[in-house]
């Protein structure tokens, strides 16, 4: 336990957080103050999605939250970053990704548009503001240019980015919850590597995440809709590269995309279901992983529980690359927390008690009153 609170620890700790407390708490706080207006916005305009077919909500709920956590998440940037040379591309990418993609949300779009939308914005990323994936290091500090390939790579990381978190939104309380996780793993991240400008984007995109989700968590009162995923895709994939851009580390992805290792694989795993069933990649289905948990048996916070227990696993795992390594024993306390939660809401739900005799013996008998 000296470890943990000894002077290094805690100077190291306060090294790499204290910079993206504040855009945290400010996104937080920008998130909440606006929900209730987007709620209002969204049943004024027609903003809401319906009960039945693959939708598993029972009753008509607002769906900008998109536009409450981009407010939230512009706010906090704004405010700590405005000398910032990234700052435009991040805000003007991400809040295309949400004002499109809130288009979705009322009008539907074929999905060939809709995957034009996500390369357009990948693209403009890329292009015009040159949030771009350089290089990359092997162990021994080989160091790999990707040359003519530093656009593709990028246009890739950002398009698997956006889809993996319009997948991953399929239950209350799931994308926003995780997102925050992988934010501040990545936050980390970017301390450990002395990114201060990288620690407070990443905590604006946390605390955003955090607002939204007193609001989104089961049973939610509001979706992000798919102007929220994406802007938190296309986000999260620029800040991501924007904390490898500068600085050739080996592995230096591993952390987010450890992190997202579950939603990732699943996604993979959609979109090769999908081909081998000859249907298309955009069609919607209830067989990923959260919908298979809750046929399982789990309700929507436990499904929760087990993405956001295995995000802050992975993620923690991650950042073991860059010294973090006591973070690591803190999140297997604090999943091994969440996992007996579940376990046990489980257990006395189907009834099932353990056939120990000996165990009522220890209790004693409870005293006649």
């Amino acid at each position: 336990m000296t470890d943990f609170f000894s002077d290094q620890a805690l100077a190291s700790l306060t090294q790499h957080l204290l910079p993206g407390l504040w855009p945290f708490v400010v996104a937080l706080v920008g998130c909440v103050l606006f929900v209730p207006l987007a709620i209002y916005l969204s049943r004024r305009f027609g903003w809401i999605a319906q009960p039945g077919g693959r939708h598993a909500h029972s009753r008509p709920t607002p769906t900008l939250g998109g536009l409450a956590m981009f407010v939230g998440f512009a706010l906090a940037v704004a405010i700590f970053l405005p000398q910032y040379g990234a700052t435009p591309g991040v805000l003007i990418v991400s809040g295309l990704a949400m004002v499109a993609l809130a288009i979705d949300d009322r009008w539907p779009m074929h999905p060939l548009i809709k995957l034009g939308v996500q390369l357009g914005l990948a693209l403009l990323a890329v292009v015009i503001f040159r949030v771009q994936i350089g290089w990359f290091s092997l162990p021994g500090g080989h160091l790999v240019q990707l040359g003519l390939l530093e656009a593709p790579v990028s246009v890739f990381w950002l398009l698997g980015m956006q889809n993996t978190v319009n997948f991953l939104d399929g239950a209350d309380g799931l994308a926003a919850g995780v997102i925050a996780i992988v934010a501040l793993v990545l936050m980390l991240a970017a301390g450990q590597l002395g990114q201060l400008e990288v620690v407070k984007l990443s905590g604006a995109l946390a605390g955003c995440c955090a607002g939204f989700l007193m609001f989104n968590f089961p049973p939610a009162r509001i979706f992000m809709g798919d102007s929220g995923a994406h802007f938190l895709g296309i986000a999260l994939g620029m800040i991501s590269i924007l904390g490898v851009a500068k600085v050739a580390v080996a592995f230096a992805l591993a952390a987010p995309v450890l992190a997202l290792a579950v939603p990732i694989a699943d996604t993979g795993w959609a979109i090769l279901r999908r081909r081998m069933k000859g249907s298309s990649v955009a069609t919607p289905d209830r067989l990923h992983l959260h919908h298979r948990l809750q046929s399982f048996g789990l309700d929507p916070r436990q499904t929760c529980y087990v993405f956001y227990a295995a995000s802050a696993l992975l993620g923690a795992l991650g950042l073991t690359l860059f010294g973090h390594g006591r973070i690591l024993a803190v999140v297997v306390v604090a999943a091994a927390v969440l996992a007996s939660t579940v376990v046990a809401d489980l257990l006395q739900h189907a009834g099932w008690r353990v056939p120990a005799p000996w165990l009522r013996r220890l209790l004693g008998t409870p005293a006649n009153r």
